[in-house]
């Protein structure tokens, strides 16, 4: 069998970083974890040819080639995934489809013209399709009735990279997570027991990637990595001796729930074993919305306490926002914006609440006949469409406190502020000599650009830009980089600001932040949620 697995592209979204990327010269964020795990767990005899569209384009050789096309995708990747399906069908290849997308929402697929959907955790279905087409199977539908042992995950095939062309390299300890925060699908999808791999897998992993050269930082992409911590902690135990015979090649980012500040000694564990940075589910700093969405493990300490903590144990922290929760009181985007300036949180991410398919608020909203069809992030993709439901009030004023936190977090000056106060609370890592690495060969052009772009092209920031360079060089040199890093995505998110406001713009039908409604523009409008 000769398959062809691609990868498919991304539109601009909050996390493309596509300014950053041009200027870093760098392809894309992290590489795709679950397909080069598929690819681990194909036969030795089949030959295999990948493509990720958002490094490279496959060839119409490729095409040709190939009697098969494997895809796997998440929702954000829609567009150019059903593209593939149909590409392969008028071709006449057969097509296999996986991943969260395809899991969540298979009708897609299939009335794309998908052959196969290997749903769910590849560990089980993947064998069951290989089995199907040994037998000649020309089709069918694969789910598995349990959850994989990860302890006998294969190794993912990390040769097929070509890891210069990203950011980060991505690895994953855990899946699944305890809580049950109403409007999250990762219970869903993974079951909320984590299970853990073995550190001893772990290891090989970074040794692996070591062996091919890389060095820099590595996205840890467990949905709450913190999620077992009776096993995360004998994993940190034993990953910190090995760092340190390497020499700390690697500095790690993950994924935790905001419990992490109430356990000093794992803190301590991350920070030793090399991670500088931890992106956060905050959601809301208003208590009343936690309870609703039952975001329980929010409500237990402070939230802002809980951020000078993990600031004081020597991480970066990233964050997520949603406005528009049931009962939800007018200013909730003000008040997520005052919650930021207090914790200088630099990259908040902001979105509008949405109902995933199959969640409890999926099914909630369901029973209580609120969802709606063709809207929401089911069919944009991204965090900045309108919600897929009848909220509990005005998706007018929920849109406007939306684009305009978005429009202020992101203004240039309150940005590099706030990358300039996050890199001063941080209690720099003795173990460290840079907290976030650049690709190899890729760091003074990012330097170069950065200072032509923030230093002289952009006269609203040119001062502030070179005063808080300066005092990060006197006061904090070892968060020089993560400092440039951090005003470097600023050029993406100055972009992103503006595509959001047109995306909701054009949804809603007017643009919230000004007087002048679409129709007085001429301009259409795709639908109107009355």
């Amino acid at each position: 069998m000769k398959a062809l697995l691609l990868y498919p592209r991304f539109p601009k979204t909050f996390w493309s970083y596509d300014k950053f990327m041009k200027i870093a010269g760098l392809k894309a964020f992290i590489p795709p974890l679950g397909i080069i795990t598929v690819a681990s767990l194909l036969p030795s005899d089949w030959e295999i040819r990948f493509c990720d569209r958002n490094v490279k384009i496959e060839t119409e050789t490729d095409w040709e080639w190939c009697d098969l096309v494997i895809l796997s995708a998440m929702l954000a990747q829609k567009q150019d995934f059903i593209a593939l399906i149909q590409k392969a069908a008028q071709l006449g290849k057969k097509v296999a489809v996986g991943g969260p997308y395809p899991t969540s929402v298979p009708d897609h697929a299939l009335n794309a013209g998908a052959n196969y959907l290997v749903l769910d955790e590849g560990e089980i279905t993947v064998p069951q399709f290989i089995k199907a087409i040994a037998k000649g199977q020309g089709q069918g539908i694969f789910r598995a009735l349990e959850k994989p042992d990860v302890t006998k995950s294969p190794m993912p095939r990390f040769d097929l990279l070509k890891c210069d062309d990203y950011l980060m390299m991505a690895l994953q300890f855990s899946r699944g997570c305890p809580f049950q925060c109403e409007f999250c699908d990762i219970t869903n999808l993974y079951g909320r027991k984590p299970r853990t791999k073995e550190p001893a897998q772990i290891l090989a992993e970074l040794q692996t990637l070591y062996d091919l050269g890389w060095k820099g930082s590595i996205f840890m992409v467990d949905d709450n990595f913190i999620g077992n911590q009776r096993n995360v902690k004998p994993m940190l135990r034993e990953l910190i001796p090995w760092m340190q015979e390497h020499h700390y090649p690697f500095t790690f980012l993950t994924e935790a729930s905001v419990n992490l500040a109430e356990d000093k000694e794992l803190l301590e564990l991350m920070v030793r074993a090399g991670f500088y940075a931890v992106f956060l589910g905050i959601e809301t700093p208003d208590q009343d919305s936690l309870q609703v969405t039952r975001k329980f493990q929010n409500t237990r300490h402070p939230l802002i306490e809980a951020c000078h903590i993990i600031n004081q144990a020597g991480l970066l922290i990233y964050a997520g926002f949603i406005i528009g929760f049931d009962g939800e009181r007018a200013g909730a985007g003000e008040r997520i914006q005052a919650f930021v300036e207090q914790t200088s949180i630099p990259q908040p991410m902001l979105g509008i609440l949405q109902a995933p398919p199959n969640t409890a608020l999926w099914q909630r909203l369901k029973q209580e006949q609120r969802l709606l069809d063709g809207t929401g992030g089911e069919e944009v993709g991204d965090q900045n469409s309108l919600m897929n439901f009848i909220p509990t009030r005005s998706i007018a004023e929920i849109a406007k406190e939306y684009v305009e936190g978005i429009w202020t977090m992101y203004e240039p000056k309150n940005y590099l502020r706030r990358c300039f106060e996050e890199c001063l609370k941080i209690t720099p890592n003795p173990n460290l000599q840079q907290t976030m690495y650049f690709p190899p060969g890729k760091g003074i052009k990012l330097v170069a650009q950065l200072l032509w772009l923030q230093g002289w092209q952009r006269p609203e920031i040119r001062a502030q830009f070179w005063q808080q360079l300066w005092s990060i060089l006197r006061t904090k040199p070892q968060f020089l980089n993560m400092y440039l890093g951090l005003c470097a995505a600023g050029e993406h998110f100055w972009e992103y600001r503006i595509l959001a406001r047109e995306r909701i713009t054009q949804q809603l039908g007017f643009d919230p932040l000004s007087e002048l409604t679409f129709r007085e523009k001429q301009f259409t409008t795709p639908f109107l949620i009355q």
